[in-house]
């Protein structure tokens, strides 16, 4: 049968306690969670672990007719990541200069969200550190291979992923891009990440900044 979790915070606690069997509280370690869903599943985890949360301010850039669609994604920064899906490029026929100008516009929305989710707020040190890097799913996994190659940048000790549930196919391809994945359900078929939570709301910005507080209260 097909695990369901209740919710994000039930599938966060789930994941802090699997990453507590191979990486102790106390380990130099931060947590990096892709907003909006990932948000209240890494406040989970970094709870756990008394360790600080920030953010992978991510952007997908869609198929014009099919949005839910990810031709590429786009990871802000010094000099922006911009990963792109070959295959869906290919069937599409979509060009890259289609690509740079949907960029554009989705690097302005990261800098809302920016300065909305975090404000003056420095981005947490992850050179030299455990980083765990969550979302409350994952389907293509191109939002999450940007946000991977950005990360890893910024030359953490170890990257690790932890989601919730994935396809078996993109966990598999994923796992060149890091040092450890945890997944605690690879359903097969795959059909949506929703079918597997009894609540998947769409989360607002208000509930990010509660996660991203809580954290920081304690």
């Amino acid at each position: 049968m097909t695990r369901v979790f209740a919710d994000r915070i039930e599938a966060g606690r789930a994941l802090a306690r699997r990453l507590l069997e191979t990486h102790a509280r106390g380990e130099p370690l931060a947590v990096l969670a892709l907003p909006r869903g990932g948000v209240p599943v890494g406040a989970e985890i970094a709870r756990a672990f008394g360790a600080p949360l920030d953010l992978i301010l991510v952007r997908k850039i869609g198929v014009p007719w099919q949005p839910e669609l990810a031709l590429a994604a786009v990871v802000d920064g010094a000099a922006p990541e911009i990963v792109v899906d070959e295959e869906v490029m290919r069937e599409t026929r979509l060009d890259r200069a289609y690509i740079d100008s949907q960029a554009k516009v989705q690097l302005t929305e990261i800098e809302r969200r920016r300065v909305l989710y975090l404000g003056a707020r420095a981005p947490v040190l992850v050179e030299g550190k455990t980083a765990i890097v969550v979302d409350d799913g994952i389907a293509t996994g191109t939002t999450m291979r940007a946000a991977l190659r950005a990360l890893r940048r910024r030359k953490p000790a170890s990257l690790v992923l932890a989601v919730p549930v994935a396809p078996r196919e993109t966990i598999e391809a994923l796992r060149g891009e890091v040092d450890e994945v945890v997944c605690l359900a690879q359903p097969e078929p795959f059909y949506a990440i929703g079918l597997h939570y009894a609540d998947f709301h769409q989360l607002e910005d208000a509930e990010v900044t509660a996660a991203l507080a809580s954290v920081e209260r304690g």
